[in-house]
């Protein structure tokens, strides 16, 4: 059977419908440039008249005709004033342009020559750690495409990436801390330093999200925080670390920040508290905030190991304890801690094995703030007196039950001398200030998400509550109200927070001194009142005979 011949049309007319296709495809491009106003008020025209219907539908009936006879009125008077209607149709016109406009303004179909560039130079970068011989089709190569392996991108407005999304083979080790590492130090490197980058890493979908952090506030003042009794505000952080907002007070504004919320007492898992960092870093000025949130609900005593007087503000302050700058005073300071936790313990036995709840006196929380205690330990032993952090044992081992918390401040060149108990119950921990990588895993033991900035601003750091995850953390600015350097604001801050005087200033004597109460009692008669010290100074020579007359341990 004979094939017969294809039409014409068909055989040999494939580049006259090309023509013909790119014809029509010009002349439609130029009747939509030219016709482009007519149809944006089109568009605009119908979609005021969809709006204008729905806002009908939702109107009640009971209200239909109050606004038909408004719109009849309008009308009315529009259609009787001079120049009305033309007035009023200029007006839809331009109403209408405007609904009718596009939503945004198109944004580039990729990244411009130097963004390419940036992106080409990262991708090469990678292709040593993200590629191996034996891959018979690698997502990285050299010279290969980078579109691939970067499917999501932004940039900011300097030209420096902001957000990238990574894809890397499966076979990466990505498990390993050491590979995380390399990747991270490499990315940090090649996107530009001096920013803080944030690493996701999906493990299970083999893809690294870059994100660009922010800088956290630096400008937040020392402010009663909305918190319950308990919780104790460290600091400030990124809002995607936590799931709380507190609201603050920025002069006459307010604004809503994520906290890093540290929660102490009876019921909480981690109560107590190490920071560490570099002198001017802020570990001072954090004491001091948590010394000012404490005395709201409890009792504070204070040992200064570092003797420049940076909480005299405290002195002779409702529920201030104690202030001790010396070897003797923060040991009979520290003695009393000891029995008071002992005393604590006993009286909650007796009550729990009677059958009635905890007395008062025990529940008031009761802190013991140290800073730099080691630089106290090498006093006591040159002294020939026992070391003050040997007395931190029992209220480290046993404060969870005894509602007595422990906060100890020391910088890095002291941290061989902090004792094990220090080092073993202590898990909450605070760094502040420039530290490497490596440090700040052996300290948190955990590696942060994000690179560490070189040059950062007091008080700025990581904090890591028992075994969660690693924050980054601003400390709110509580400096000494009776540092000359001090601006006027943050002075007042401070000085509106403290409590009142327990002894009027005048009545203070030149050279304060602890005097402890001496009173020989039964243990069942044993209460806060008869333990505390009856009168407390700050910066006080405490003798060995004072020293002497501390109460004895419950037996």
């Amino acid at each position: 059977m004979a094939r017969r011949p294809l039409p014409r049309i068909l055989s040999n007319g494939s580049a006259q419908l090309a023509r013909s296709r790119e014809l029509a495809r010009t002349a439609a491009d130029s009747a939509t440039d030219v016709l482009h106003p007519l149809i944006t008020i089109t568009r605009g025209l119908r979609r005021l008249a969809a709006a204008g219907r729905r806002r009908w539908a939702d109107t009640p009936k009971d209200r239909r005709g109050p606004l038909l006879f408004l719109l009849s009125s309008v009308i009315l008077v529009v259609a009787l004033a001079p120049y009305g209607p033309l007035l009023a149709a200029v007006a839809l016109m331009a109403a209408a342009a405007w609904m009718g406009r596009d939503p945004g303004a198109k944004r580039p179909a990729g990244p411009d020559e130097s963004q390419t560039k940036r992106l080409r130079s990262l991708y090469e970068a990678l292709v040593p750690y993200f590629s191996t011989a034996e891959d018979p089709a690698p997502l990285y190569a050299h010279g290969g495409e980078w579109e691939e392996a970067f499917p999501a991108y932004d940039f900011d407005g300097t030209g420096r990436i902001s957000r990238l999304l990574i894809r890397y083979p499966a076979y990466f080790t990505d498990g390993e801390a050491e590979s995380r590492a390399r990747i991270e130090q490499l990315l940090h490197a090649k996107s530009g330093r001096g920013r803080e980058y944030h690493f996701t890493w999906d493990e299970e979908g083999n893809e690294l999200t870059v994100t660009v952090l922010g800088p956290l506030p630096t400008d937040i003042a020392a402010q009663r925080f909305v918190t319950a009794p308990g919780e104790t505000v460290l600091g400030f952080t990124d809002p995607t670390g936590v799931q709380r907002t507190l609201p603050l007070t920025y002069g006459e504004e307010q604004r809503d920040v994520p906290p890093v919320v540290w929660r102490t007492g009876v019921r909480s898992t981690e109560p107590h508290l190490l920071v560490v960092g570099e002198p001017g870093s802020g570990t001072t000025t954090l004491v001091r905030s948590i010394a000012l949130q404490a005395l709201q609900h409890g009792d504070v005593v204070i040992v200064e190991g570092g003797g420049t007087g940076e909480y005299a503000c405290l002195t002779g302050r409702d529920g201030v304890l104690a202030v001790e700058c010396g070897p003797a005073g923060a040991v009979a300071s520290l003695e009393w801690a000891t029995h008071e936790t002992e005393r604590r313990l006993i009286a909650a036995n007796r009550a729990r094995q009677e059958g009635y709840p905890a007395p008062e006196d025990i529940k008031r929380p009761l802190w013991l703030l140290l800073d730099r205690p080691s630089a106290l330990g090498h006093l006591a032993a040159a002294e020939g007196r026992k070391d003050p952090q040997s007395l931190l044992q029992v209220p480290l081992r046993h404060g969870r039950a005894a509602n007595v918390t422990v906060v100890v401040a020391e910088q890095f060149d002291g941290l061989d001398g902090l004792s094990e108990a220090v080092r073993q119950h202590t898990r909450a921990r605070v760094v502040l200030g420039p530290a490497t990588p490596d440090r700040l895993a052996e300290i948190l033991g955990a590696p942060p998400h994000t690179t560490p900035a070189k040059d950062v601003p007091p008080g700025r750091g990581y904090a890591r509550l028992g075994g969660g995850p690693v924050h980054r953390l601003q400390v709110p600015a509580t400096p000494d109200p009776y540092d000359d350097a001090t601006s006027e604001t943050h002075r007042r801050a401070v000085l509106d927070l403290l409590p009142g005087r327990s002894t009027p200033a005048d009545a203070a004597e030149p050279v304060p001194t602890v005097t402890v109460a001496a009173k020989t009692v039964p243990a069942e008669a044993v209460t806060a009142e008869a333990v505390v010290p009856e009168t407390v100074a700050t910066k006080a020579v405490v003798t060995e005979a004072v020293a002497a007359e501390a109460v004895p341990a419950e037996g």
